[in-house]
């Protein structure tokens, strides 16, 4: 199987090779260059030494004063790193040495000791000394071994804390580079995981756009992206639900023609034949009878909403005083149902409204919401009917004091066929609906804050009625 790194330990890794390679080449360096530092600081320590050794062993040898060369010697042994000063004449005989036990390796130094006179006075001083030549001044050499053990020691000690202070600043800067990797990695990481969040189906999640500017470009660009494929995915669905009504208009239009034929008819005859049996057989006042009329009279009203919905009648308009209009649709209400203790209230206008529409479509529409507002009041307690104004827009408003409107049911409450009620086709207000937006108008619906359903229906002004 194949091993995957991700960004943040590849960052990581390349940033620790980087830091590894460089300290280790700036190590191997630094090293070479302090030993060939302190090696040539040395080496002159020494060879100024041997000179100096030099300058004051010529008297000695010019006497041959082996104690002066002596002291000369075990005075210049007290130096740190020296391990043997001898002084030799100019025939190669050693005429002073002083030695100590040193650990290290061992190097050496020599010098020769030159006569510093001019030509007469080494000319008349050899004829009276060694018997020295005239015209050569090297009377002797001197020799200096010297341990270098005390720069492998500082080289040494160099080395250790120079490994101590790379490891400190390896770790110091890989904590530093792992901060800023994550940093960089983090909001990469963050889209990622933004991005499998949206391909489990959240999608009103939005990607934190983050601080650096190329991620939180990306981030926003994430996210514009998601409003775009939200926006096209609420178009496809309102595409697809209007689609969806329109077939089902279609086939409730083709199923209307049977029912108006097959179910219609045969209901007008059974409902004819009931009328004839109560006049000439006596049975106004029977039971049985009342109730087959009721259930015909119910069936009958199923249908012709079914058929009013699937088979809306196309508005004819005309300007309508909608003061007067509500006024009648409310008395009829209270007349159809004046056995029950029932409170309809109409708030009209104090000015005269003119609005353009269907007066037919628009009483049956306001019919049905003021049938619901009964039914959801237990067919009793107190329907408010308000009408308002506000500029060219006119609303009719109705509130029940029922339980109002759940959150279910308000997603699907324009619904064919939906209802909450055990008896009912639910085709009341999808035809209300229906019919207000033939008007170009809206509806709106809610919970009033003392209890109860609000249904609002608003149409426009017509043009004549409208403030100038």
């Amino acid at each position: 199987m194949k091993v995957r790194f991700g960004i943040h330990f590849r960052l990581l890794a390349a940033g620790f090779a980087i830091i590894v390679v460089t300290t280790l080449i700036l190590g191997i360096m630094g090293a070479r260059i302090s030993r060939q530092f302190v090696q040539t600081r040395f080496d002159d320590r020494i060879a100024f030494l041997t000179q100096q050794l030099a300058l004051n062993a010529e008297l000695g040898i010019l006497i041959d004063d082996r104690d002066m060369l002596k002291r000369l010697t075990v005075n210049l042994l007290s130096e740190k790193d020296l391990a043997a000063v001898s002084v030799y004449d100019r025939s190669g005989q050693k005429l002073a040495e002083s030695t100590r036990e040193t650990a290290g390796s061992i190097l050496f130094k020599e010098y020769p000791v030159i006569l510093r006179e001019t030509e007469e006075e080494i000319r008349a001083f050899a004829e009276q000394v060694h018997g020295i030549p005239t015209g050569e001044n090297v009377i002797g050499r001197v020799r200096v071994a010297y341990s270098t053990r005390g720069i492998d020691q500082l080289i040494v000690t160099l080395r250790s804390r120079f490994v101590l202070l790379s490891i400190a600043l390896v770790v110091l800067v890989g904590v530093v580079f792992y901060f800023l990797s994550h940093s960089l990695v983090a909001p990469v990481t963050n889209l990622a995981a933004a991005a499998r969040r949206v391909a489990k189906g959240d999608m009103k999640f939005r990607a934190d756009p983050g601080r650096l500017p190329e991620t939180r470009e990306l981030a926003l660009a994430f996210n514009t992206m998601l409003d775009s494929l939200e926006q096209s995915r609420r178009a496809f669905e309102k595409v697809q639900e209007e689609m969806m009504r329109r077939n089902t208009l279609a086939e409730m239009g083709k199923f209307s023609l049977m029912i108006a034929h097959e179910v219609k008819n045969p209901l007008s005859v059974i409902k004819t034949s009931l009328d004839l049996l109560k006049k000439e057989e006596g049975l106004a006042e029977n039971t049985m009878i009342l109730y087959m009329e009721e259930e015909v009279r119910r069936m009958n009203r199923l249908i012709e909403d079914f058929l009013a919905f699937a088979r809306p009648s196309r508005p004819v308009f005309r300007e309508l005083e909608i003061n007067d209009l509500l006024r009648g649709i409310v008395a009829r209400f209270q007349m159809q149902h004046g056995n029950v203790p029932l409170d309809v209230s109409l708030k009209c206008l104090e000015e005269d409204c003119l609005i353009e529409g269907d007066p037919d479509l628009l009483t049956r529409a306001v019919d049905n919401i003021l049938k619901n507002a009964f039914e959801a009041n237990g067919e009793k307690g107190r329907i408010a009917v308000t009408l308002d104004r506000s500029g060219d827009r006119v609303s009719v408003e109705v509130k029940d004091n029922g339980g109002g409107i759940s959150a279910d049911a308000r997603e699907k409450l324009y619904e064919p066929f939906f209802t909450t009620r055990s008896r009912g086709t639910g085709l009341g207000l999808a035809y209300v609906l229906q019919v207000v937006e033939a008007h170009g108008g809206h509806m709106k619906e809610g919970n009033h804050p003392e209890g109860g359903a609000v249904f609002r229906i608003e149409l426009s002004a017509a043009r004549s009625s409208r403030p100038a």
